[in-house]
């Protein structure tokens, strides 16, 4: 079985290199001629653990290809996997350009039956538009297959969420489509994973009803945070409390500065964007991108009240980057407002992130200064923020944090650390939803 992925970014390239792994023989096909021509010297362009090792691995084996040339790809190709951007608009619906170009490109190049799968996160009604695209351009009435196989994956352990999934979700309008997408996954029936079988649109609903769902949990133990502060309980111990009901769970269930990335504040924008077209305003999702917002505005406030509401002349250690750790992903992240903030206020800002420095660069404004750790980020600093909750932050040596900074003041918006412990040290410590003091031992 042959399989072409159109897009190569993280979505593709997860995605085709694990096909791969499966025995299947993969093209990747970016149109992106720098990109292929990195990822043909083994170089990859994005940071996942582990995802280096298997591409060489199965470009090695003569599984993996890459390729800037989509039109042999397609034609030698029974499955067709579509995994390219769709960003938000302005009005935050998803742009599905990318993804007209492909299905046009599926038109042209059609040689016999195909089974056109999108793997992008794309509104309900896209494989209907697909469809359309390719039934009015093809040359020659060639018979196609349109699925929905929307991904589930976490940046920082894609691999694992692929290889070792919750569920695998194919949407579809005939038998056929869904027998050949069963012998794509079928190694995954041998960990008895669920496969929910399902029609186009649903299986389009579910990817969006899932993000908007967590993006729901995030936002709410957010709020229970800032009413913890507010009446001196403890966030973990409620948090903890109420993810030991089955019917919650205790993921997603952490508080922070709010969520970020290349998935929740997209697609609950388009979600609400949905909704709103079919005429059912989505209000809890609407509520949930409103209060993300005020989060992350929240967390400089916490800067403020930490340090004093004038930045101007303030030197700030900024510790974390990447909107979650294990990821150089600076989309959306929480770190981008907040170190905007102190910019523009007039702080000098210390900045380290074990990956996501690079692309850094290219989101924060130029008089970040960027570190070679978390000690030289915190030397001669007024106050030391924690904004990912990366594991080498897990366990810093406070005795030379406080004698490296100007006044022992830590912002933990992750709560990486004991609040009794950090004032017997003597720091200024602030955490989250941790406003209990002399609680009572487990």
């Amino acid at each position: 079985m042959h399989i072409c992925v159109v897009g190569t970014g993280y979505v593709g390239l997860v995605t085709g290199a694990c096909l791969a792994d499966f025995g299947i023989n993969v093209t990747c096909v970016d149109k992106d001629e720098e990109k292929i021509a990195k990822l043909l010297d083994g170089e990859i362009p994005i940071y996942e653990p582990g995802l280096d090792s298997l591409v060489e691995k199965n470009a090695r084996s003569g599984r993996l290809h890459f390729s800037t040339d989509l039109a042999p790809a397609i034609q030698q190709a029974l499955a067709i996997f579509i995994a390219v951007g769709t960003p938000p608009k302005e009005d935050g619906s998803a742009d599905l350009s990318y993804v007209v170009q492909v299905a046009e490109a599926i038109a042209d190049n059609l040689n016999g039956y195909k089974v056109v799968v999108t793997k992008s996160t794309v509104p309900i009604g896209t494989g209907q538009l697909i469809e359309k695209i390719i039934t009015e351009r093809e040359s020659e009435a060639h018979p196609f297959s349109v699925v929905s196989n929307p991904e589930f994956l976490r940046e920082g352990s894609a691999i694992a969420d692929f290889m070792r999934p919750d569920r695998v979700v194919i949407g579809a309008r005939d038998a056929q489509a869904v027998a050949i997408m069963k012998d794509i996954y079928s190694p995954l029936y041998l960990l008895e994973t669920p496969f929910v079988i399902t029609n186009v649109e649903s299986s389009e609903l579910i990817k969006y009803a899932s993000n908007a769902f967590l993006a729901t949990k995030i936002t709410f133990i957010n709020e229970v945070a800032e009413l913890c502060d507010r009446l001196g309980a403890d966030v973990h111990h409620v948090s903890r409390g109420m993810g030991l009901d089955k019917r919650i769970g205790p993921k997603f269930l952490h508080p922070g500065p709010g969520y970020g990335g290349s998935c929740f504040p997209k697609d609950t924008q388009a979600m609400s964007e949905i909704a709103r077209k079919a005429g059912r305003p989505f209000e809890i999702v609407d509520t949930v991108i409103e209060v993300n917002n005020r989060i992350k505005e929240r967390a400089v406030e916490r800067v403020q009240e930490a340090i004093g509401e004038d930045f101007n002349g303030k030197t700030v250690a900024v510790l974390g980057l990447s909107f979650k750790p294990e990821t150089d992903d600076m989309r959306d992240s929480s770190s981008i407002p907040l170190v905007t903030a102190l910019v523009e206020g007039g702080a000098k800002v210390k900045a380290f992130d074990p990956v996501a420095m690079d692309n850094a660069r290219g989101m924060l404004p130029e008089a970040v200064q960027y570190c070679e750790d978390s000690y030289d980020a915190a030397e001669g600093a007024d106050a030391m923020i924690i904004v990912t909750e990366w594991n080498q932050f897990r366990s810093l040596d406070m005795e030379r944090v406080r004698s490296s900074l100007k006044q022992p003041v830590v912002i933990d918006l992750r709560n990486l650390y004991d609040p009794k412990r950090m004032k017997d040290q003597g720091f200024r410590y602030s955490s989250v939803g941790r406003a209990a003091e002399d609680l009572p031992g487990e």
